[in-house]
């Protein structure tokens, strides 16, 4: 039998990264605004909202598009936070496509933890590009991903062509 190593997601499995408390401190999203992009896995910053890579992606190129403003439910963003997060996304899915040639997406909010957000009290889409038959044996089977690029890489791919 062959193993497959993921060891990075041993702090997403244990929880290593999960906020404490519901305040801005404990906010993995507030933090990473302070970070240089290329640490951060930022790939672009706008006025009210950023995009980063997720850091336990679901697929290549699964991005992330966050306001900079610690606000748990989206009917509390601004007008112009909820345009920017529409942009962002828009532009996201431009540059997937351009990249990566992606088929197509899910994008979507978890909107509190009882609907599966990991990170409920930090609004967050999930922009995840599709391929035809990229759910193949290894999800169903073994219960892993196959990631074939480092996320290092797909920064530098997605920044480059933002």
């Amino acid at each position: 039998m062959q193993r497959l190593w993921a060891p990075h997601r041993l702090a997403y499995v244990q929880g290593d990264r999960t906020p404490v408390g519901d305040e801005p401190a404990g906010c993995p999203f507030c933090r990473l605004v302070d970070m240089d992009d290329a640490s951060a896995l930022i790939l672009a910053r706008g006025k009210t909202v950023y995009a980063v890579l997720n850091l336990y992606p679901y697929n290549p190129g699964h991005l992330m598009v966050v306001p900079y403003r610690h606000v748990p439910d989206y009917p509390e963003l601004t007008a112009d936070e909820t345009v920017e997060l529409a942009q962002f996304t828009q532009r996201a899915m431009t540059v997937v496509r351009k990249v990566s040639a992606a088929h197509g997406f899910n994008i979507g909010m978890n909107q509190g933890s009882v609907a599966g957000a990991g990170i409920a009290d930090h609004l967050h889409q999930h922009v995840v590009p599709r391929w035809g038959g990229d759910a193949n044996f290894m999800p169903v089977l073994g219960h892993t991903k196959v990631l074939p690029q480092l996320l290092g890489e797909t920064r530098e791919l997605l920044a480059g062509a933002w």
